[in-house]
């Protein structure tokens, strides 16, 4: 293409938020109407990178590549493949959404809300477009400081203290991360994540390769996040705006769960493999994460702290997915085929997680609006108070839940039809978490919230305004188009896996 499109994409939300800096604060209306204005061009721009990308050449397409620190052997790389372009566009979705929602719901600090958010989706991009290390690392850290401040500043009664959880976490990752670049680097003379994963750093010395391995998966581990370092996720969620937690659930998980795939695995394929079949911790820490995940959101009865407990399991498919995956490789011979639907599987959940957390977390919103109560206790009988809200949670709930007909049945599909093939026992244990999705689904929400008779107390209750429909349909219908035909995804996802996992075995 004739621009550089993915720099485009990246860098218009820093323009917008540096535009935003030169208004005055108490144009609160300008300023809201221009950060919606400013995410609709990475929206179009990302729908325009899937018309344009090639499936049958695969591979990294609309790559720019500039000098940047000669003296480091840095450069500035970009480009995207299958796994990173769903994510794009589901990055440039939800930040479209979120702005637009918060146009009609921020009232306070305008001018310092809407510049957060839009650095924070400009960190977002460059994590999923770096193809240089210390690009990756700087975009990785920008994202840090916006989302501390969404929920520091916008949050709840206790978010100083989930802000600053979810900064030291996050950051405490990041120290491992940085170190292991650097020994990447001193082995490999590159700072070049495709050239690192071709040279295979580390690959004659199995206590070396497996440090570096640690650092990196930890640093992602925690932002997927996975048992046993996910206790910052349900603070940060339960205290952040709603906005928010949409967008932390909805993409900033989705940056852990991508880092797995892109680094360590492509890095350290045997180690990845070696921990997963031969000493399989990492298949333990998923498939905890996905039944205690579900448990733990049976025991909930705050809306909003019952959905961050269903990203742990949720996310816990991802990391069972990618298990599969790398056990496949690590088997080689006939698991081949096991682990490109694992992983499959697993890129698929990333999306589909996006999608329907963060149209949960829109729906807490709503109904927080109006009855400022987040206790599923206090309601009953809303089915037919509010019934076009009760219409969008149950679809979305389901699609949640992994309902056929639904997005997020094929995610799940393909993540326990690969991983049976490679690490059946954690498949087989991981299925449980299904059992108990359904259970805090059907009872906690449903039965509590909808069923029954209606409370006088919300006889008033009115249902959603015209803008929280317009929210909410874009989600629906992703849902439902890609529930019934999931083909173009998948195709996207299964040309990325195929390439990676050849590339692997050479």
């Amino acid at each position: 293409m004739g621009i550089p499109i993915l720099s485009v994409i990246t860098f218009t939300p820093l323009a917008g938020a540096l535009l935003l800096l030169l208004i005055r604060k108490d144009q609160e209306e300008l300023i809201a109407r221009l950060a919606l204005a400013v995410t609709v061009v990475p929206l179009i721009l990302a729908f325009v990178l899937w018309a344009n990308y090639d499936q049958a050449a695969g591979g990294m397409q609309f790559t720019e590549q500039h000098e940047w620190i000669p003296v480091l052997n840095s450069t500035y790389t970009l480009g995207l493949d299958g796994l990173s372009l769903p994510l794009i566009v589901l990055t440039a979705v939800l930040s479209f959404l979120a702005t637009f929602y918060s146009n009609f719901t921020i009232k306070e600090r305008v001018k310092e809300y809407f510049m957060s958010l839009l650095m924070l989706e400009m960190g977002m991009f460059g994590v999923f477009l770096s193809l240089d290390f210390v690009l990756f690392y700087v975009f990785w850290e920008v994202g840090l400081v916006p989302m501390l401040l969404l929920i520091a500043l916008w949050g709840g009664p206790r978010r100083e203290y989930a802000a600053i959880k979810f900064f030291l976490f996050t950051l405490a990752g990041s120290v491992g991360m940085l170190l292991a670049i650097i020994a990447v680097y001193l082995k490999t003379d590159t700072f070049s994540i495709l050239e690192a994963a071709a040279a295979q750093p580390f690959a004659d010395n199995f206590t070396y390769a497996a440090t570096a391995f640690w650092a990196f998966f930890i640093a992602f581990a925690i932002k997927l996040p996975s048992f046993p370092i996910h206790t910052w996720l349900p603070d940060a969620h339960t205290e952040a705006p709603v906005c928010g937690s949409v967008l932390l659930a909805g993409v900033l998980l989705k940056l852990g769960a991508y880092g797995l795939v892109r680094i360590p695995l492509s890095l350290f394929p045997q180690v990845f493999g070696y921990y997963s079949i031969v000493v399989p911790i990492l298949p333990v820490l998923a498939v905890i994460s996905i039944v205690y995940g579900a448990m733990v959101c049976m025991a909930q009865w705050d809306l909003k702290k019952l959905i961050a407990y269903s990203s742990v399991s949720h996310m816990g498919y991802v990391l069972l997915g990618i298990c599969g995956g790398a056990a496949g490789i690590y088997l080689g011979g006939d698991k081949l085929s096991s682990a490109n639907l694992a992983l499959n599987g697993a890129a698929m959940q990333m999306f589909t997680h996006g999608i329907t957390t963060g149209g949960l977390f829109f729906l807490v919103g709503v109904i927080y609006d109006r009855a400022h109560t987040r206790e599923l206790k206090a309601f009953g009988g809303l089915g037919t108070q509010i019934p076009y809200f009760y219409g969008m949670m149950l679809v979305t709930c389901f699609a949640s839940l992994g309902l056929p007909g639904l997005i997020g049945f094929w995610s799940e599909f393909f993540v326990f039809r690969g991983s049976m093939g490679t690490i059946p026992l954690f498949a087989i244990i991981g299925g449980l978490g299904i059992v108990f999705t359904a259970g805090y689904i059907l009872w906690n929400i449903v039965q509590h919230m909808f069923l029954g008779e209606p409370k006088e107390r919300w006889a008033q209750l009115s249902d959603m305004e015209w803008w929280e429909k317009a929210t909410l349909w874009p989600l629906v219908a992703t849902m439902l188009v890609f529930g019934i035909y999931p083909t173009p995804i998948l195709n996207l996802f299964n040309t990325a896996m195929e390439s990676l996992t050849h590339t692997l075995l050479r």
